[in-house]
């Protein structure tokens, strides 16, 4: 069940990346970052938290078998 989220969440963020409504907004965050920007910084920091939970709840148990010789 876990690895079925974590796979819908990694689809989420790829449909999420292709932020096309932000093209051209002229928006400025924290008065010096444009919006869209400021979004894929979003993006990015999503993207490794979702990684590191998919290291920690979704990592193949033979893989890391294999790896240690058992």
């Amino acid at each position: 069940m876990k690895k079925k989220l974590i796979w819908g969440a990694v689809v989420l963020l790829a449909i999420l990346h292709k932020d096309f409504w932000w093209w051209s907004d002229t928006t400025i965050v924290f008065d010096f970052l444009p919006v869209g920007l400021a979004y894929h910084a979003f993006i990015s920091v999503c993207a490794s938290i979702l990684w590191a939970l998919a290291v920690v709840y979704a990592w193949p148990e033979d893989l890391e078998a294999e790896a240690e010789g058992e």
